[in-house]
């Protein structure tokens, strides 16, 4: 009897929980995004690309057809993250302030485990396209589209279009 009483709170914890909304999850979506990041450089697209290939060329395409490659492309195969609790006194650190405990994939999420590494088996890509004209974007940017080659079978290119971003707002000027 002593032990029904026992179990009965956790099971109606655990009941509790059963309409709650699932866990949330630190890998990254499959996907391809690009936008206008806030506090960055300003007429410049940042695109990301979480896909099984990599991004081998990115390039804003005008509604003239004509083309603006991406001033600089990054490709990370197969990221890790490294977690866990480490102490100051870890023999396996490389040094005193180590480098070990960076987080090359930041979730957020506490790692209740002592050492721990995970990997993403995707290729993670990113490319930063400098917009021509600025001015000529933001009055037309519904016609403009973003053109990226992925690694495909053998030597072919796996071509996919996706619509351009909306330009960030203009910024507010005011006089004091």
């Amino acid at each position: 009897m002593r032990r029904l009483l026992m179990i009965l709170p956790s099971l109606v914890v655990l009941a509790a929980c059963a309409d709650g909304p699932p866990p949330v999850s630190n890998i990254p979506e499959t996907g391809v995004t690009a936008n206008f990041p806030p506090g960055a450089v300003n007429g410049v697209i940042h695109i990301a690309a979480v896909e099984r290939e990599p991004l081998r060329a990115a390039e804003l395409v005008a509604p003239d057809g004509s083309t603006t490659p991406a001033g600089s492309l990054d490709v990370d195969a197969n990221p890790q993250r490294i977690g866990g609790q480490y102490a100051v006194t870890d023999p396996w650190r490389a040094s005193g302030w180590g480098t070990n405990g960076i987080n090359p994939l930041p979730t957020g999420a506490l790692d209740p485990t002592v050492r721990s590494r995970n990997e993403l088996l995707e290729m993670v890509s990113t490319a930063d396209i400098t917009l021509p004209d600025p001015v000529a974007y933001r009055q037309d940017w519904r016609n403009y589209k973003i053109r990226l080659s992925f690694a495909g079978a053998g030597d072919q290119l796996d071509v996919r279009e996706i619509p351009a971003p909306a330009p960030p707002p203009e910024p507010k000027s005011g006089a004091s």
